[in-house]
């Protein structure tokens, strides 16, 4: 009787665990699917609020906001082109410096330092995204400033000066040294996502050009950069959408000055960067409306950036390649 008693405890048990595990993983789902909605919902709202928040100046600027040059809160007279130009300049220039400083690295790192050497390498160059913005304008208004002026734009000057964006006084504070800072702020970004491309190469990839006779830089060249391209590209990009956001560091360094001017020596404002100096003291008026404009502006740009990355990686990654034929097939 009580052998007959516990073969029937037996299978409720296992039923009961089945409908406790399917019912487990229906919350779940729901779970996930409602914070993915939730993060889909912030999106479009901030979207909405900052189009609300700016529905003044556009109707009363329109697209012209995008090509004068005047921004005089006084006169009630805004326009975004010198901040758009401003924002490009130092972000390319940025890009221009940290891209090679940058893939350079992880290769060292991945392929020619020892594992343990250069997990700690490796450690050192992420925990720079760790420093805080306001340290690294501190330190560009302090160290780097007066490089720029004494040494850098001197240097620049004697050899490059004949270039119309090499000329100009330099008081150390301006374009070229905002660059500077943004560079070395995007580097671990790119450095970490390109040392994550690296490992994903197979090792058989590596071994099969060095036992073809290639020497260890014909091996990095061939079975190494050339297959990472995408992912490297995706990595640049994404460090260009992180240089086009910053604010405090570009801030603290650029001079504020909403000219524009072809000497990288000369101040000027990026769109981040006119927002945080002028949004507390605007007024609710036109003023507060056309930082808000910038700032939808600057969200947009950021979006279109960012997806650029994501599109490059999802177009030209081998796994992606290999999908796309076998779904043709």
């Amino acid at each position: 009787m009580l052998n007959q008693q516990t073969h029937n405890a037996t299978p409720t048990k296992s039923i009961a665990k089945k409908l406790s595990g399917a019912y487990g993983d229906k919350v779940a789902k729901v779970f996930m699917q409602t914070v993915a909605l939730a993060i889909l919902a912030l999106l479009f709202l901030m979207v909405y609020l900052l189009f609300e928040m700016s529905l003044e100046a556009i109707k009363e600027f329109g697209f012209g906001f995008l090509t004068s040059t005047d921004w005089d809160p006084i006169m009630e007279e805004f326009s975004a082109l010198p901040f758009f130009y401003g924002t490009l300049v130092t972000s390319i220039l940025a890009l221009l410096i940290a891209a090679p400083i940058s893939v350079m690295v992880a290769i060292f790192i991945t392929d020619i330092l020892p594992v343990k050497l250069g997990q700690v390498l490796g450690l050192f160059v992420e925990m720079i995204a760790a420093i805080p913005s306001i340290v690294f304008g501190l330190w560009g208004l302090f160290f780097l400033a007066p490089i720029v002026r004494e040494q850098i734009t001197p240097l620049l000057k004697s050899t490059l000066g004949f270039l119309p964006i090499f000329q100009g006084p330099s008081f150390g504070i301006g374009v070229l040294t905002a660059s500077i800072i943004l560079a070395i702020m995007i580097l671990p970004t790119i450095t970490s996502i390109s040392r994550e491309v690296f490992k994903s190469v197979p090792q058989h990839q590596k071994e099969a050009a060095l036992a073809l006779g290639a020497t260890r830089e014909e091996m990095i060249r061939l079975a190494v950069l050339r297959p990472s391209f995408s992912g490297i590209t995706g990595a640049i990009v994404l460090g260009f959408g992180r240089a086009l956001g910053e604010t405090m560091a570009v801030a603290m360094v650029i001079g504020n000055s909403s000219r524009i001017s072809a000497s990288l020596f000369a101040p000027g404002a990026t769109m981040s960067s006119v927002i945080a100096n002028e949004y507390a003291e605007a007024s609710a008026g036109l003023h507060l409306s056309s930082l808000c404009y910038v700032g939808l502006l600057l969200f947009l740009v950021t979006l279109v950036v960012n997806s650029s990355a994501r599109f490059i990686v999802w177009k030209f990654s081998p796994i992606a390649r290999s999908a796309r034929k076998d779904k043709r097939a």
